[in-house]
């Protein structure tokens, strides 16, 4: 029985870090949305933000084998803006 509630703990705490990993993925998304935006019209853009919040992903993601997420530089975002 012991086992089968050790599974158990261990699928809700796969779906806990899943749950968590989606919504900073998504917070990723919406700060690389606002970095475009930013570029685009010529701002002083900061990556900072942006790779706390995938840091933290990658935290997540080494302790459950999901996939990590790059890091990204300045000059990524002002070379993607170009496009």
């Amino acid at each position: 029985m012991s086992v089968h509630l050790q599974i158990a703990e261990q699928v809700k705490n796969h779906r806990q870090a899943q749950k968590e990993f989606l919504k900073l993925d998504a917070v990723r998304e919406q700060i690389i949305d606002q970095l475009l935006q930013q570029a685009s019209v010529s701002e002083d853009i900061s990556v900072q933000q942006l790779n706390a919040v995938t840091k933290q992903m990658n935290q997540i993601a080494s302790k459950f084998q999901f996939p990590l997420r790059k890091e990204v530089t300045k000059e990524m975002v002002l070379s993607f803006a170009k496009k």
